[in-house]
């Protein structure tokens, strides 16, 4: 998707994060990086459109990875499944 099309995406559709039953943090264990730098390529829904997008990876678990990125100038964070997630080397 071209960046003007995500734009629009981003300002007229919600961004989608997993659920609190969907991540267990009370039950698996949390990785925090205090540095966030890791660059990843992430598969994220805005509304029921996905989208995959430039991001870093901020935290983790053995399934899940919370993400950071920009759209336009505005920073999103959600949570993604780790399979919806490739390092960029």
């Amino acid at each position: 998707m071209n960046e003007r099309a995500l734009q629009i995406t981003a300002r007229d559709q919600p961004l989608q994060t997993l659920a609190p039953l969907e991540l267990r943090l009370d039950e698996v264990p949390l990785t925090v990086d205090p540095k966030p730098r890791r660059k990843v390529k992430a598969w994220v829904r805005f509304g029921d459109t996905p989208v995959r997008v430039d991001a870093v990876a901020a935290r983790w678990t053995p399934s899940a990875v919370g993400i950071t990125f920009t759209v336009d100038g505005q920073e999103h964070r959600c949570w993604v499944w780790a399979g919806a997630v490739d390092e960029i080397s």
